[in-house]
């Protein structure tokens, strides 16, 4: 059987490509296309374009100008009640439904009372059961007082004795005090008519003051109950009643921004339903006392005309202005017209007067020089330096050089 000769699978060096030549051009030609591949991502990386995130100056006289703080919050009626019966009972009638405008004193619901009137039926009874007793009583003392006045003249004439006097006296005396007894248990029971009256009352649920249904929490069916008797089956509210002529805002004010705040202080707000609608409000009160896990105070805000649009519960953002526009209106022109445009911040590179900022046109830098004012919320004033619309950096990398070119991110 022949052997494998494993020495016959040996390449001749004579049949190599290249032999010691050719190994070396591959390393050289490895070594090369690293290279081209290292200088090109670096000539990339060099001629990548810097990303910017820009914003446009803004005109400086309007009401942004004067706003001095911004915050947001709900309108909430003054007046709002959950009305409830004052005693546990089955609701027997609803006579309301959501959105019903309704005055004070109105009837919204009934309670059934059919134990309330029995019980007044029975105050009743007693009352006129006194009152009949009190009549049968005094019958009974004309009679006794006639049979005094006879046992006294037997007695002055010696015929009757002292006993028999005594006698008749005692009669005239008690039927007074059965009298007085009556009459009090007659009064008793007038009080116990005005009680069970009462409760009969309580069946009926009426509004308390004139307003708009915006909830309806009970049925004809349902138990309701000021204590919520019987756990989750027994209803504690039949309706809820908003005053629409009481919607005002409510906001919190971060407590380091609340000295920017004063009653009577001008108010632009915004509902989020309409953003396009700036309804003009004023500051009613400052809630004296500020929330320790929050770090805000509460702020009240009145409108200064309400609107049948004006919804409890919506958002709204308002906007503390800095001045009357009655005031505004004096206002030295010259000081009005200093500012040229406002801009965010975050635009300014520098202090004092080495203020500078970024503008960018036709994606090139132009380092500007300005001169500032008077500063906002997150914005500056421009005196000069800058025109309303010109783009300005207000994010980007650290090492922006004037002329270069950037890729442009528009500020949201």
């Amino acid at each position: 059987m022949p052997v494998a000769d494993l020495s016959s699978l040996k390449i001749d060096d004579a049949h190599r490509s290249g032999g010691a030549g050719g190994k070396f051009w591959r390393i050289f030609s490895a070594s090369l296309g690293v290279l081209v591949l290292l200088t090109g991502g670096v000539f990339a990386l060099r001629s990548r374009e810097p990303v910017v995130e820009v914003a446009a100056a803004r005109p400086a006289n309007t009401q942004e100008a004067e706003t001095l703080l911004n915050a947001s919050g709900y309108v909430t009626p003054r007046r709002r009640a959950t009305v409830a019966a004052k005693i546990t009972g089955r609701v027997t009638s609803v006579l309301f439904d959501e959105g019903m405008s309704v005055v004070e004193g109105q009837l919204l619901a009934t309670l059934d009372d059919s134990d309330a009137k029995r019980a007044l039926d029975s105050a009743v009874a007693d009352r006129n059961a006194a009152q009949a007793a009190i009549a049968d009583l005094q019958v009974q003392l004309k009679y006794a007082e006639i049979f005094l006045r006879r046992t006294q003249e037997l007695h002055a004439a010696q015929v009757q004795s002292q006993d028999a006097l005594d006698i008749a006296r005692t009669n005239v005396d008690s039927l007074k005090a059965k009298i007085a007894l009556a009459k009090d248990q007659v009064d008793a029971s007038a009080t116990r008519i005005v009680q069970a009256q009462q409760n009969v009352d309580n069946c009926t649920i009426r509004a308390p003051f004139s307003g708009v249904i915006v909830s309806k929490d009970a049925q004809v069916g349902e138990m309701v109950s000021p204590l919520s008797a019987g756990g989750g089956f027994t209803r504690t509210g039949i309706a809820t009643i908003v005053d629409m002529n009481s919607n005002e805002i409510e906001v919190d004010v971060n407590e380091a921004y609340i000295a920017r705040v004063r009653p009577g202080q001008k108010v632009a707000a915004t509902l989020d339903a309409y953003p396009d609608w700036q309804i003009p409000s004023h500051v009613r009160t400052i809630i004296p006392t500020a929330d320790r896990q929050k770090a805000t105070v509460k702020v009240r805000i009145s409108f200064d005309k309400l609107d049948p649009k004006i919804l409890p519960d919506m958002g709204v953002k308002v906007a503390f202005l800095s001045e009357d526009p009655a005031q505004k209106k004096t206002r030295n022109q010259d000081q009005a017209s200093a500012a040229k445009a406002i801009i965010p911040k975050s635009a300014v590179h520098g202090e004092g007067s080495g203020s500078y900022v970024f503008a960018v046109r036709d994606g090139k830098l132009e380092r500007r020089a300005v001169s500032l004012g008077r500063g906002m919320a997150g914005d500056v004033e421009v005196m000069a330096g800058v025109n309303v619309g010109d783009q300005l950096v207000v994010s980007g990398p650290e090492n922006l050089q004037d002329g270069g070119k950037v890729e442009i991110r528009t500020r949201e």
